[in-house]
């Protein structure tokens, strides 16, 4: 892409993330991912109404007079952007594609953390590990990340959330907010389960990791548009689909809901919040619900 379309893209979506995250959802985030603890700030004087167990007695003893204790929240925490990259990522058939949804939750997703003055990192993966930039504050950083994921081209075109959650919990020694960012379309292991299950559960317990499900309608529901030819993005392998056929369509369904049900009983288990954003609804509501159920 070139510099002048990649300036115009990435102004594009900071006028509009930017908007959102200070309007929106700035408040939001701050009360759904807390700080480390309280840490003690300064003594003012004791004011009806406070809480006797936050006075200074010795400060009150010296001036003969009451003063309280005054805490502040510890706030700086790391966030990690894990975005998947793979070549699922650029199908789309309302609005935008998955990819570019995905963009635009991560300029939501970084300019609510530097906002509330938490620094923020990324990491792309598709098959294997693709870019990691480390964590950091500023508005000149948040908009580094923006053009990496309007610009980046992967080398690999399948998805490997395993791989992506084992880099991280491997670079990340400190406990962070792990966005992960995907349709999560991936294989199964040996047991029938998804192939992160085991890497999910260990980066779950030491770090606080939020699913973020990035779909399209026609992954669920194959439309009626007759004899198509379809094909897999990540494998590159090409089909032809009757898609009038109700069997077909029945089966495509029960397929997704079989999917869909072993992804949020993971969820579950390891106790990652998660939430569905869909291309063509928009992503305000699902984070809204997101951030309010987590208080």
């Amino acid at each position: 892409m070139e510099t002048k379309e990649l300036i115009k893209k990435v102004r594009k979506i900071e006028i509009k993330t930017k908007g959102l995250s200070n309007q929106i959802f700035s408040g939001e985030y701050h009360s759904a991912f807390k700080g480390r603890g309280m840490a003690f700030s300064e003594v003012r004087d004791y004011a009806v109404g406070d809480e006797i167990r936050t006075i200074d007695w010795n400060v009150t003893a010296r001036f003969n007079e009451p003063f309280v204790k005054v805490f502040e929240e510890e706030r700086e925490l790391t966030v990690m952007l894990l975005v998947d990259v793979s070549a699922s990522g650029m199908f789309g058939t309302k609005n935008q594609l998955k990819r570019e949804t995905i963009t635009e939750l991560c300029a939501v997703l970084a300019f609510s953390a530097v906002s509330n003055n938490d620094r923020i990192g990324l990491i792309m993966f598709a098959d294997d590990i693709e870019k990691f930039i480390p964590p950091k504050k500023g508005k000149s950083h948040i908009l580094r990340i923006i053009r990496e994921l309007i610009n980046f081209e992967p080398s690999g075109t399948e998805t490997n959330i395993s791989e992506a959650l084992k880099y991280f919990t491997k670079m990340v020694k400190k406990k962070s907010i792990a966005f992960v960012l995907s349709d999560f379309m991936t294989d199964e292991n040996d047991k029938g389960e998804l192939e992160f299950t085991d890497s999910l559960k260990i980066a779950s317990r030491k770090h606080d990791v939020v699913a973020l499900r990035v779909m399209d309608k026609a992954e669920e529901q194959l439309p009626d548009i007759g004899v198509a030819l379809m094909k897999d993005l990540e494998s590159g392998e090409t089909k032809w689909i009757n898609t009038s056929s109700p069997k077909v369509r029945r089966r495509y369904r029960e397929f997704a809901k079989i999917r869909d049900s072993k992804l949020k009983r993971l969820f579950r288990r390891s106790k990652t919040d998660f939430a569905e954003i869909y291309t063509d609804e928009g992503y305000i509501k699902p984070l809204m619900n997101l951030f309010k159920n987590r208080v």
